[in-house]
């Protein structure tokens, strides 16, 4: 419950072999990587890392694998979110009791659901795992289910409800998530951006920092948005976020999960595609993608 929740953490990916199984020794080096580069927090079993096709095993099998391989060195924050509520406290549980910092917990999807059936749900597991500290995450155009200001605000005053990543892209929606999580003593609850675009001004606005999938492919470029933000260099910081707009651009040829993982695989480093039928980028993405991403390491992102 101690664990401060701030600056850029990487969504890592999930490598996988050519059969789609985990590839363990990749998984590691990928971590690794991310820590070497300055990275501040890791996020398995999230969108980038295709926790929603991984079964219970295999989730656990990534986040035992990350935790070790971390070994404390940053917080871990685990993806745990399932469709039922029943599952996702067992999803909490597991991930609780592999040492995990942070749990991490995207809305029901498939399903549609209110916003009363929303505040009974992460009430439930947050009375399941009461020792935890529980983030929000919020991607309606994913699982069809938006969690509203005025929720966020209410599941706010929930102890180990400490914050909430908005992957929505709407920058309104993230300012009432922080006016609303200001409610929460001591300032304790924190807002992270999952859109990398938004990253340097919700930090602005007082949000913490971001969930950055980009952060997968140039971890030592996006973890330096949140360290010059914190020494006052903000136009540098600005400059920063901004120097990633060319590769998102290419997020229009696919799910930006597959852009990314695509990516990684482009700089060399074997972590497969994603778990069919979700690996499609036309030729077209690619060609875009190599270029976008020769355009950023001629301007040293790395």
């Amino acid at each position: 419950m101690n664990t401060v929740l701030k600056g850029i953490i990487t969504p890592i990916v999930t490598p996988f072999n050519d059969d789609e199984s985990i590839n363990v020794p990749e998984l590691r080096r990928q971590v690794e990587r991310q820590i070497s580069a300055g990275i501040h927090g890791l996020f398995p079993c999230g969108t980038n890392g295709e926790g929603y096709i991984l079964n219970g095993e295999e989730k656990r099998l990534v986040l035992e694998t990350v935790l070790e391989a971390a070994a404390g060195r940053v917080p871990v924050y685990a993806g745990t979110g399932c469709v039922s509520t029943r599952e996702t406290i067992r999803q909490c549980q597991m991930a609780r009791d592999a040492g995990t910092d942070v749990l991490s917990i995207v809305t029901p999807s498939f399903g549609a659901a209110s916003q009363d059936e929303l505040y009974e749900h992460y009430l439930a597991i947050a009375r399941a795992v009461p020792d935890m500290p529980i983030v929000l995450y919020n991607i309606p155009a994913r699982t069809g289910n938006a969690l509203l200001p005025a929720t966020v605000a209410r599941l706010a005053g929930i102890d180990n409800i400490v914050g909430v990543k908005d992957s929505s892209g709407d920058f309104a929606n993230i300012l009432a998530y922080i006016d609303g999580g200001r409610a929460k003593e001591n300032s304790a609850f924190s807002v992270l951006s999952g859109n990398d675009q938004l990253i340097i001004w919700t930090l602005l606005a007082g949000g913490r920092g971001g969930v950055a999938g980009c952060a997968n492919v140039f971890p030592k470029t996006m973890a330096s948005i949140y360290h010059l933000f914190i020494a006052g260099r903000i136009e540098e910081a600005k400059a920063v976020n901004e120097s990633i707009a060319s590769f998102r651009a290419c997020f229009k040829y696919g799910n930006p999960n597959t852009i990314v993982k695509t990516a990684v695989a482009m700089l060399g480093f074997p972590v497969g595609r994603c778990r069919a039928p979700f690996n499609r980028v036309p030729q077209e993405g690619m060609n875009a993608l190599r270029k976008a991403l020769e355009e950023c390491r001629a301007k040293g992102l790395e």
